[in-house]
C-alpha cells in the first residue's frame, strides 16, 4: 500500500505554525510527515528556517499516529554524529516509536555555516558513511569508542534508548551511493522518480543478505490554489530553486547565490516541471510516477507558507482520496 506524506518545510514557515499543520496534516489523513532540516532557506523569499529536531521534538508531543522523519539530516558537519544519535533517540522515545531517521550527505547552503568548508561529493559519502556507523554502534546502547578518519568518540553511550529501535532512511543518487548505503541503511530516500535507482537500492540490500521490507521514501512539490496564476507566481518566488538540480544546489552557499542561479528562470518553466493550480488529477499524474519507479512513500511540498490552511482545509483530504483511489493498493 502507497503511503502519501506532507512535508514540514522549514524553509518556508516558522516554528509554531510548523506544528500546527502537523496537526491538521494528521487529521487530514497524512500517513507520515517529514521535515526538512536546514540552516537557511533556499531563497529570501522563503524567510525561515527554525531548528528542525526542536520542532519535531513539538510536533511529536501533539500528534499520535503519522510516522515522523528528518527529511534529512546530515550528519557530518553541522551536527556530530553522536549528537544526530542522541537527538534521534530521544525523539523516538517522545514520538513513541514513530520516528524515522532520515540521512543525508549535506548541502553547503546549511553546512558551511560551522566554517569547516564544503567537501568534494566523494568525501561528503566517506563522512556520511563513518557518520552512519558510529550512530549504529551508538544505537545499540553500549560505551563506544571510536577512532575513524573523519570522526572520533571517546566513551559516549546513549542513556535514554527508545523501546522501538530507530530505523534510518538515506538518500542516494546514483549507483556509488546505492553501493554505499544500501548496506548500511534500512530504507532509501530519493528525490526522482527512477525505477532503476530503486531496482539498484533493493538488488544490493538482496545481495548482502538484508531484508526485503525497505521502503523507498519520495517527495515532490506542489502548489496547490483555486487560482492557477497564483500558484505558478508563487511557485516562481519561492521554488525556482528546484530548477537547478541536486548537483547545484547541493553546492550553492546562500541564498543570494540560489537567486543569481535561477534569475533567467520563468515561471512557465516553473509550471512544466510543479503541478500549479487546482487540478488535483494533474497533482495525481505527477505523482503516479514516484508510484510507478517503485516507491512506497511519497510527501508532498505544498509551497508557500501562506497557502498551508486553505490547503490543508480544502485540498488535502479529496487529494488523498484521490491518490489512494489511482495507486496500487
Amino acid at each position: 500500500m502507497t503511503r502519501f506524506g506532507y512535508t514540514l518545510f522549514t524553509e518556508q514557515s516558522g516554528p509554531k505554525d510548523l506544528v500546527r499543520y502537523a496537526i491538521s496534516a494528521e487529521q487530514a489523513g497524512f500517513d507520515f510527515e517529514v521535515c526538512s532540516d536546514h540552516y537557511s532557506p533556499w531563497l529570501t523569499t522563503q524567510g525561515h528556517a527554525p531548528n528542525a529536531w526542536v520542532s519535531l521534538g513539538a510536533v511529536a508531543q501533539v500528534t499520535e499516529q503519522v510516522e515522523l522523519f528528518t527529511y534529512v539530516t546530515c550528519p557530518t558537519m553541522r551536527y556530530h554524529p553522536a549528537v544526530v544519535a542522541q537527538q534521534a533517540a530521544t525523539l523516538q522515545i517522545l514520538a513513541d516509536g514513530r520516528f524515522t531517521l532520515g540521512l543525508g550527505s549535506g548541502e553547503n547552503l546549511n553546512e558551511h555555516v560551522v566554517g569547516k568548508g564544503w567537501p568534494t561529493i566523494k568525501r561528503r559519502h566517506d563522512m556520511l558513511r563513518e557518520a552512519t556507523r558510529i550512530i549504529r554502534e551508538l544505537f545499540g546502547g553500549e560505551l563506544v569508542d571510536y577512532k575513524g578518519t573523519y570522526y572520533e568518540v571517546d566513551s559516549a553511550r546513549l542513556w535514554d534508548l527508545p523501546e522501538i529501535p530507530v530505523a534510518i532512511a538515506t538518500a542516494v543518487s546514483g549507483d556509488k551511493s546505492v553501493e554505499a548505503f544500501a548496506p548500511l541503511a534500512d530504507h532509501l530516500i530519493a528525490v526522482q522518480p527512477e525505477a532503476d535507482l530503486v531496482r539498484s537500492w533493493h538488488d544490493t540490500r538482496h545481495g548482502y543478505g538484508l531484508p526485503g521490507e525497505s521502503r523507498v521514501v519520495g517527495q515532490i512539490p506542489i502548489c496547490w490554489d483555486p487560482d492557477r496564476d497564483a500558484a505558478v507566481q508563487r511557485a516562481h518566488e519561492q521554488f525556482r530553486w528546484f530548477a537547478g538540480g541536486w548537483d547545484v544546489n547541493a553546492d550553492l552557499p546562500t541564498p543570494a547565490g540560489f537567486a543569481g542561479a535561477t534569475q533567467f528562470v520563468r515561471p512557465e518553466d516553473v509550471a512544466q516541471s510543479i503541478p500549479c493550480g487546482p487540478d488535483l488529477e494533474a497533482i495525481v499524474d505527477a505523482m503516479s510516477a514516484y508510484w510507478e519507479a517503485g516507491f512506497t512513500d511519497i510527501a508532498v511540498v505544498q509551497i508557500g507558507d501562506e497557502s498551508q490552511d486553505r490547503f490543508l482545509e480544502e485540498a488535502a483530504q479529496p487529494l488523498l482520496s484521490a491518490l489512494r483511489d489511482a495507486a496500487p493498493a
